[in-house]
């Protein structure tokens, strides 16, 4: 065994045993997206991940798996779809290739029909009138290069169809995977990096239309309860509830997303603040409302409360100014005793204060 290999053989075993650590100390869990994250992290491979994992440990002092979730969903699920998304790029420029071979072997046997064509008008301009077997030599001539010309454009025109076959399925395959880079696995809801293109998106189509526009920003009370309690698939069964909740009550016109670990958003373009809160206390009620069961056991677990915080879009706003405002108003909620909604309206702000 050389050197090299038995070095790398000792860096591995030092980052694993890092990343243990740190599970250890930081993680109240030590699931495989855990360690995943946290040899990441120790490798120094994903600069990216590693400012996100400080400033998550500084601000709470450990990462919960809802933490862990998003960091793995974010940051190495991305590899995974940079890699599928070259396989197909790879995959089109094969099947590129493959059309500009069958446009060759095309315009190759149409050229050398046109040469026999043309080959036969000068014999016959240089021989004058043809005999009746010269004529008979002709004609066979003709029909053998036609039917070989016949022949080769159904052999191409069949390669055709399964090229184009090929493209589509690539293309399909291609636009999932764009899908699926912009969407939470767990929820099924935009994830982050698609929340934050279209907020950025219907800022700027609100104040070019002079259109109202609202944010809405929403936390799930005690949301740390429910996975320590009862464990980690049910904090996961929370958070679809509530993805379900603001798929039925947000609108066709609104974009849901879950940008944090228990953290989802609302983009409304049009909603003026009187639109926005009926949404809101639409989907906090709707979200009070249903019992929460354990699948396994079938036993209740009671119910789940939703903290909601409403910005609307001001002329001077940027995108992080309007959803700090939103995200201030939320946990103005939270002080306020959760399970309700606070706007940015200067009366509701003082309220809760």
């Amino acid at each position: 065994m050389s050197q090299e290999t038995y070095s790398d053989r000792d860096r591995s075993f030092a980052l694993a045993k890092r990343a243990h650590d740190l599970i250890r100390d930081y993680g109240p869990s030590a699931t495989p997206r855990a360690y995943a994250v946290w040899y990441a992290y120790v490798s120094g491979e994903l600069p990216l991940l590693g400012d996100a994992v400080k400033r998550l440990t500084t601000q709470k002092g450990c990462l919960t798996d809802a933490a862990i979730d998003d960091l793995h969903e974010t940051y190495l699920d991305g590899r995974q779809l940079t890699s599928a998304t070259g396989d197909i790029s790879r995959g089109m420029l094969d099947e590129i290739a493959a059309v500009t071979e069958i446009l060759d072997l095309s315009l190759g046997s149409t050229a050398q029909y046109g040469e026999a064509l043309r080959g036969l008008a000068q014999d016959l301009a240089q021989e004058g009138l043809p005999t009746r077997a010269r004529l008979g030599e002709i004609v066979s001539t003709l029909v053998s290069t036609t039917r070989e010309v016949v022949v080769n454009n159904r052999v191409l025109e069949a390669r055709m169809r399964e090229t184009r076959s090929e493209i589509e399925t690539l293309r399909e395959k291609l636009e999932a995977s764009r899908l699926e880079s912009l969407t939470d696995a767990l929820t099924g809801l935009s994830n982050r990096k698609h929340f934050e293109e279209t907020l950025k998106a219907s800022v700027e189509a609100a104040r070019l239309g002079a259109a109202p526009m609202s944010l809405i920003v929403l936390d799930i009370d005690f949301f740390k309860r429910f996975n320590d309690l009862y464990g980690h698939l049910t904090g996961d069964q929370v958070l679809r509830l509530v993805a379900i909740v603001m798929r039925e009550n947000a609108g066709k016109q609104a974009l849901l997303a879950r940008f944090g670990g228990e953290e989802f958003g609302i983009v409304l373009p049009g909603a003026d603040r009187a639109v926005a809160r009926q949404v809101a206390d639409t989907v906090r009620a709707s979200v009070m409302g249903r019992e929460l069961v354990k699948r396994s056991t079938g036993e209740s677990l009671g119910k789940v409360t939703v903290s909601l915080g409403i910005a609307v879009l001001h002329a001077s706003d940027s995108p992080a100014s309007l959803l700090e405002r939103a995200d201030l108003c939320m946990f103005a909620a939270k002080r306020a005793g959760r399970n309700r909604v606070v706007d940015d309206a200067a009366d509701s702000l003082s309220q809760v204060a």
